[in-house]
């Protein structure tokens, strides 16, 4: 019977959601220390623990079926894989910082800035 490949980050935010995601789903892998590839043990699955940046480039080429990952970096690696759906954990946030020196600071003071 052939396994369903899914990615998940080995490290970083989305980890331990995923994990958590696949365990509430009834998914029992057994995360040995440093392994890259897990099965289940109760379903035909196999966990890659990848790279955040690996993950679309292993999804555009088929090594996995299916992958966690922040549609932010689907975004900006620029690959031709579709979001099935979005599962509301681990929100960016993005925060802008100006100079102390600075006051009063509206959005167009941020206008060509890098």
């Amino acid at each position: 019977m052939k396994r369903l490949k899914i990615a998940i980050q080995k490290s970083g935010r989305l980890n331990q959601d995923s994990l958590k995601l696949l365990k509430d789903c009834g998914i029992s892998i057994e995360n040995g220390k440093d392994q890259l590839k897990v099965p289940a043990s109760n379903f035909p699955l196999e966990v890659l623990y990848l790279r955040n940046a690996d993950i679309p480039q292993y999804l555009e080429d088929g090594v996995v079926d299916i992958a966690i990952v922040g549609e932010n970096l689907l975004v900006e690696k620029e690959k031709n894989v579709e979001p099935v759906k979005k599962l509301g954990f681990s929100k960016c946030r993005l925060s802008l910082a100006v100079p102390k020196n600075v006051r009063n600071v509206n959005l167009e003071y941020f206008n060509g800035k890098k």
